[in-house]
């Protein structure tokens, strides 16, 4: 039996997340909380708690799947030979998976609710680290480091900005070059031979 439409009694938990991050958007994470969560959907906090007993759980289960993602991204880029093509494999993965992930890239970077969960998830810091260095390779020492910060904060910030009043809709491929452009000119890196 296949589900092509919603639950009639309530809201699934996907619909959960993409209301939670709608509501982190416009609120920050720490100006969201359930009952918010619960209203915009029109549920009780009990339906809620159902599958998400706290903002925290619900903020685990949005960050999850795209760490897992930059999990994977940074494990390819360090199989690379040399920090320039270890940078630009993790660049162009990066700003491919931002551009697919507009909101949620953007809205996981630099709020404090994130980064308080990141403290608290060893594992997901040790991913972000890992991706830091990566990008840090290129230019040792604290040029290397700024410029590695300024990548990754900077395109998860590029991807989340509403570019429509600056030149019609934005596809996804378009957004994506712009940001791996943008990004190897900030870490110094040439495009590998026969890529655009």
């Amino acid at each position: 039996m296949s589900r092509t439409s919603p639950e009639p009694e309530g809201p699934t938990r996907q619909r959960l997340i993409e209301v939670a991050v709608e509501l982190f958007q416009r609120h920050s994470v720490a100006g969201t909380s359930l009952q918010m969560i619960s209203d915009e959907l029109g549920l009780t906090k009990s339906a809620i708690y159902h599958h998400f007993r706290t903002r925290d759980e619900l903020l685990s289960a949005v960050m999850e799947p795209l760490i897992g993602e930059v999990s994977a991204l940074v494990e390819a880029a360090e199989s690379r030979r040399g920090a320039r093509a270890r940078a630009d494999h993790l660049l162009v993965g990066y700003a491919t998976l931002a551009a697919s992930h507009r909101e949620i890239v953007a809205l996981l970077t630099g709020d404090p609710g994130v980064v308080a969960l990141l403290r608290t998830r060893q594992e997901w810091a040790a991913v972000v680290q890992r991706q830091m260095h990566i990008f840090a390779d290129v230019e040792p020492g604290l040029g290397g480091q700024v410029k590695a910060a300024l990548v990754m904060s900077g395109i998860a910030s590029a991807a989340g900005v509403d570019y429509d009043d600056y030149a019609g809709e934005i596809d996804e491929a378009t957004l994506r070059d712009q940001l791996i452009a943008a990004g190897r000119r900030t870490l110094g890196l040439r495009a590998p031979h026969g890529a655009g």
